[in-house]
């Protein structure tokens, strides 16, 4: 993969980032009330933060080899998306996992997880 649309999956990557703490946030204030649905609410993406921060972002802290870490990136996403599932979301569900694994087979077929 080069040039544009190289550039264009980075930018759907970063994006689909976004989507994953966004549909763990939403997912912990959704299905709980109360003190729960804080430590929820702000715990699970502050943890998917924390784990793509140290194995699957570009500036990542602990090296892995290539498979690896596309194992967590998929893991993530799972997670991800059986979040917004339980949260009564099926259709975003879905539409995040296809968009993932299209965009991170593209991302480590071509480049090794960039």
């Amino acid at each position: 993969m080069r040039g544009p649309l190289k550039n264009a999956n980075l930018l759907v990557r970063f994006l689909l980032e976004l989507s994953a703490l966004a549909a763990m946030a939403y997912w912990g204030f959704s299905v709980t009330s109360g003190l729960a649905q804080w430590v929820l609410g702000l715990g699970a993406p502050l943890t998917v933060a924390v784990v793509w921060g140290l194995f699957v972002s570009p500036k990542h802290k602990v090296e892995l080899a290539s498979p690896a870490r596309f194992a967590i990136e998929l893991t993530v996403f799972a997670a991800a998306a059986l979040a917004l599932a339980a949260a009564d979301q099926p259709v975003l569900a879905v539409a995040l996992a296809v968009i993932e694994l299209i965009s991170g087979t593209m991302n480590y077929v071509s480049a090794g997880l960039s």
